[in-house]
């Protein structure tokens, strides 16, 4: 049945994507423009930012955090989404000091070298992308590392691909439209059969606001929103497609929304904690349901996963062919496609190293602290190449630290107590290091 599903949803998307039209081809495969040049709309906009950022791994990740933390944990990881409103009012007050990306801000502020750091740390999170969704989509299909699970995430990589390659952006957009739609109505059926069954004054009994009950990680998520947005261009490219105004209003919206979604799969944690079911916590308390519920999380799972990856496709495609590599006598179109294929294998071959989920946010977030005051200054003409990369890399290094477990410090007991520690120290050198470096070594106007 889950193959079905599978095979099933993708030719959907495959047969809804569209293909290239003669013309404007660039703007639709990396601005997501119709034919006839025109923009999307508010609505479209809104839908493909919500469903692009409500990941699989999203999904799974707030439902294990419901469970361990109960309401908690739904507010902690549901905080990441304000990202969006944060990005928004940057986004814009780049849009109005000209920039059409975020490349050509710091090319121009800080040079090719500080274009080029920051785009390793985007390739390196878009390669973890696409392991981390598939690994969530496999998980239907079989125990972790099992054969079955790593065909399924194989195979989910591959079909997505396939649909992603026709026009990009416009592929990608189009499909997401479909696909918010459909996991809107699906969520709604999720809660009809979930609320009904959750013993509320038990998960309120379970809620703690301590530390050790969840809020460090509330304040990891509060620290890293003034960053985790600029190393996603999945978010980013999408700042840059409508007018300014258009823009702000779905980022503010998209957060908002995200929010609230986020919140409510915490939810199937939730009822999993307090229905004393043991196991994965998506697929057992799917099972608990019977086969409707199945379906229903299958293909919320798949829809999410889906519109995620087929975004990451076109941010690595537009990544290389327009943002590092546009004076290179090729076909532009043509070297996308050439690196999303590549990127569809390095980033699923990480599935047989069985990677932590979790992981993927918690630590990528943590290498890019750095970015906080490179974005929050960003109008400050003072700051200059120093600040950059003195901010830039101490995030790498406090990231890299936290990856091998070289950190000693923690705030509280709490289980993301060593988290919040090395963001919090991470900051505040981060910040300190921007400023001291903009006053020894200012930017020299060219």
């Amino acid at each position: 049945m889950n193959w079905a599903i599978l095979l099933t949803f993708s030719g959907i998307m495959y047969f809804i994507s569209p293909r290239l039209k003669p013309g404007n081809r660039l703007a639709q495969f990396f601005s997501g423009k119709e034919e006839n040049g025109s923009e999307i709309g508010l609505k479209t906009l809104t839908s493909s930012l919500l469903i692009s950022w409500i990941f699989a791994k999203s999904i799974y990740n707030s439902a294990s955090l419901g469970a361990s933390f109960s309401m908690v944990g739904g507010i902690a990881y549901a905080t990441y989404w304000l990202s969006f409103i944060v990005a928004g009012f940057t986004i814009y007050r780049l849009k109005t000091a000209g920039f059409n990306s975020i490349h050509e801000f710091l090319n121009t502020k800080f040079g090719k070298g500080a274009t080029w750091l920051f785009s390793f740390i985007l390739v390196f999170r878009l390669w973890n992308e696409i392991w981390s969704n598939t690994m969530v989509v496999g998980q239907f299909f079989g125990p972790n590392g099992s054969g079955s699970f790593i065909a399924a995430t194989w195979v989910t990589t591959a079909l997505v691909l396939l649909y992603s390659l026709k026009s990009g952006l416009r592929s990608s957009i189009l499909t997401d439209v479909i696909q918010m739609t459909l996991t809107t109505f699906l969520v709604l059926l999720l809660l009809g059969f979930i609320l009904p069954k959750t013993d509320l004054p038990m998960a309120l009994s379970n809620t703690h606001w301590s530390l050790s009950g969840g809020v460090d990680l509330i304040l990891v998520a509060f620290i890293q929103i003034w960053s985790y947005p600029f190393h996603d261009p999945v978010m980013t490219d999408r700042g840059f497609i409508t007018d300014k105004k258009k823009m702000l209003k779905g980022f503010i919206l998209s957060g908002i929304l995200g929010f609230i979604f986020i919140f409510i799969f915490s939810f199937i944690g939730i009822y999993f904690k307090t229905a004393g079911l043991e196991g994965n916590v998506i697929i057992e308390t799917a099972k608990s349901f019977g086969l409707p519920l199945v379906i229903i999380m299958n293909v919320i799972m798949l829809s999410s996963a889906s519109s995620t990856i087929d975004s990451t496709f076109t941010s690595i495609g537009k990544l290389v062919s327009i943002d590092l590599f546009s004076k290179i006598k090729m076909d532009k179109i043509l070297l996308a496609r050439i690196s999303m294929i590549t990127l569809a294998i390095l980033g699923n071959i990480m599935i047989h190293a069985g990677p932590s989920i979790l992981s993927a946010t918690t630590v990528s977030g943590t290498m890019v602290i750095g970015l906080a005051p490179v974005f929050i200054f960003s109008s400050w003409k003072r700051a200059g190449k120093a600040s950059y990369y003195g901010s830039v890399l101490v995030g790498i290094i406090f990231g890299f630290m936290l990856a091998t477990k070289s950190i000693s410090g923690s705030v509280g007991a709490g289980k993301y107590g060593v988290l919040l520690y090395t963001n919090i120290l991470g900051t505040i050198i981060s910040f300190g290091l921007f400023i001291l470096l903009a006053y020894l070594v200012p930017r020299r106007e060219r």
